[in-house]
């Protein structure tokens, strides 16, 4: 046997896999907040005065124009956290099809199941987290 195939042979240590009895609520809540993420991004997208002005560019008197600049840059960083958002519950939700969910995509290490219940959409034990926002 050569050296190349040990390695492929060889698997890491795998973490435990959460029953079905504990991921069954945890997709459901993820599925609730995946509807509601949506319906909110649908709603916000509605009040984007850019998307919603029947008025020509140039008719509008200056403080009218600032506050469509500031309803716009309001709306469109709100949507851009939903869209954040909705990604990551969909990728949650895709690990937890895949048997993977509560392990961290960093290190491959079982994420503290504190951690889950307070953020079940971490896909990164706590420590793998903090480097990352550093």
């Amino acid at each position: 046997m050569t050296d190349k195939t040990k390695k492929i042979g060889k698997k890491k240590n795998s973490a435990p896999i959460f029953p079905a009895s504990v991921l069954t609520p945890v997709s459901n809540f993820l599925t609730a907040k995946l509807h509601t993420l949506e319906k909110r991004k649908k709603e916000i997208s509605k009040e984007d005065p850019f998307a919603n002005s029947s008025r020509l560019d140039d008719n509008a008197s200056p403080d009218a124009e600032a506050d469509e600049q500031f309803g716009h840059a309001r709306t469109s960083a709100i949507s851009k956290e939903l869209t954040k958002n909705i990604i990551n519950v969909r990728k949650v939700l895709t690990r937890i099809k895949l048997g993977k969910y509560g392990i961290c995509e960093e290190c491959g290490q079982m994420i503290d199941t504190e951690r889950l219940i307070a953020f079940p959409e971490a896909t990164l034990c706590a420590k793998d987290a903090a480097k990352r926002e550093e």
